[in-house]
């Protein structure tokens, strides 16, 4: 199955370079930036940002007067009815009135055209319990932007270095296939020659198949890599991409000290404290509930017997006052509730707080193995490039066997491959640590060039 979808992809990133044109220059930092602000999951956090910021917008203006206009048609012949509504369109007529049925009347219409204000005065505090929790959670909403922003930036720059580093491997094997392919021609000459068996010849053309069959999977990887990084920077997926060298590994300096107090600023742990936060306030917002509530209206009428019409007008003030009694246990149980989720919420913040140093410690640690491994690789890659140095004169000289000089080259390019996945490695530790500190990695490769500049 994993062997089918990376086909498909391979072939997607072949048809779409086909159709794409040419190929769109792109440093680490520029890719970076662009999923910073254009990432799917970054646009997706600024949404609830949004909508989080008009929730507490709404629960402000619970705060305000609410104005309302209404209008009403009514036809009925209720005797209360008809007798109060004529009173209302000030048209009552009493020597009508004696002169009827007054338990028989005729259908009467009536239209009624009211504008009402209603304001809260008092909700025992839920109301500004309510705007605060709000707030609070549109806080969350907005370190889960700045979070969600990291975490794509990152992505996009382990995309990058991925790709830098399987072009770099397809380069190096080309190399190594056109060493090899050489020794082939000089195999094949001695052979004629009779100076070499041809056991040594067929050797050196496993070799050379070996290289080729190797090259072959490793630029189908690079191509699937370059849909990866297609995909984290939102771009089409047949996108044809031109990198820029990423220099060398940015330094860890000041040690693991330097970035465990960045930790209780990470952007996530920041949204999920304001979360706690309002998960305490909702308790308190639930315990307003069982407190009196007072509010008053005003309200003004225009009566008459058809929509719209103004014969009779009216006004009333009304204050009122309520409180729950009685309410079988609900809000003693919601307020338990909030309580519990609350202190469930706290529990998970401790836990995400220790998460995070161990985060950072496995990071650093990573990182700085990854550093070490680069020192190692490089020292290997010198060993192993003059060791094939030296059996190249020796075998130019008929001192040493094809056989010996096709190992050393294989041992130099299984060395330069070690140092490249090493270098990308040593690179891709930097961002992580950045990350588990809440640091934005943008930051670390400003530190790389400065360092670069320097030396």
């Amino acid at each position: 199955m994993r062997c089918t979808t990376t086909v498909a992809v391979a072939l997607i990133a072949l048809f779409g370079a086909a159709l794409g044109g040419g190929a769109e220059e792109l440093s680490l930092a520029a890719a970076m930036r662009r999923a910073r602000e254009s990432a799917p999951e970054v646009g997706a956090a600024l949404a609830r940002e949004q909508a989080q910021q008009a929730r507490w917008d709404e629960a402000k203006g619970h705060r305000l007067p609410t104005v309302s206009l209404s209008e009403t048609w009514i036809r009925t012949d209720a005797p209360a009815d008809v007798f109060g509504m004529l009173l209302n369109q000030e048209r009552f007529s009493f020597q009508d009135f004696v002169q009827s049925d007054p338990n028989h009347p005729s259908p009467l219409e009536s239209a009624t055209t009211r504008f009402e204000v209603s304001v809260p005065v008092y909700t025992g505090g839920e109301l500004s319990t309510r705007i605060e929790q709000a707030r609070r959670a549109a806080e969350a909403a907005a370190g889960a932007v700045r979070r969600s922003g990291d975490i794509a930036a990152y992505e996009a720059g382990e995309a990058y270095v991925r790709l830098l580093q399987a072009r770099e491997q397809a380069a190096l094997l080309e190399r190594a296939l056109e060493t090899v392919e050489a020794h082939v021609e000089v195999a094949r000459a001695y052979v004629d020659e009779g100076m070499i068996v041809s056991s040594e010849l067929l050797r050196a053309e496993v070799e050379a198949a070996r290289l080729r069959d190797q090259l072959t999977a490793t630029r189908g990887g690079a191509r699937v890599a370059e849909t990866a990084l297609s995909f984290e920077l939102g771009s089409h997926l047949g996108a044809s991409w031109s990198l820029d060298p990423v220099g060398e590994p940015p330094p860890l300096e000041g040690g693991i000290e330097r970035w465990l107090p960045r930790a209780g600023q990470r952007h996530d742990l920041v949204a999920m404290r304001h979360r706690v936060e309002a998960a305490d306030l909702e308790a308190r917002a639930v315990k307003a509930r069982q407190l009196p509530r007072v509010g008053i209206s005003a309200r003004y009428d225009l009566v008459d017997d058809t929509l719209l019409g103004t014969d009779g007008d009216h006004y009333a003030l009304v204050a009122m006052a309520s409180v729950d009694l009685f309410s079988g246990g609900r809000h003693r149980a919601a307020e338990q509730a909030a309580r519990a989720e609350h202190e469930a919420a706290r529990r998970e913040v401790e836990q995400m707080e220790e998460g995070i140093e161990l985060e950072i410690r496995s990071a650093y640690l990573g990182a700085e193995t990854a550093r070490d491994r680069l020192t190692t690789a490089r020292t290997a890659l010198g060993a192993a490039r003059e060791t094939e140095r030296i059996l190249q004169e020796r075998f130019r000289q008929g001192l040493v066997r094809t056989v010996d000089l096709l190992d050393a080259t294989t041992a130099r390019t299984e060395a330069e491959t070690r140092e490249t996945v090493a270098r990308a490695e040593a690179h891709l530790g930097s961002l992580r640590l950045a990350l588990a500190a809440g640091i934005p990695p943008e930051e670390i490769l400003a530190t790389s060039e400065r360092t670069g500049e320097t030396e």
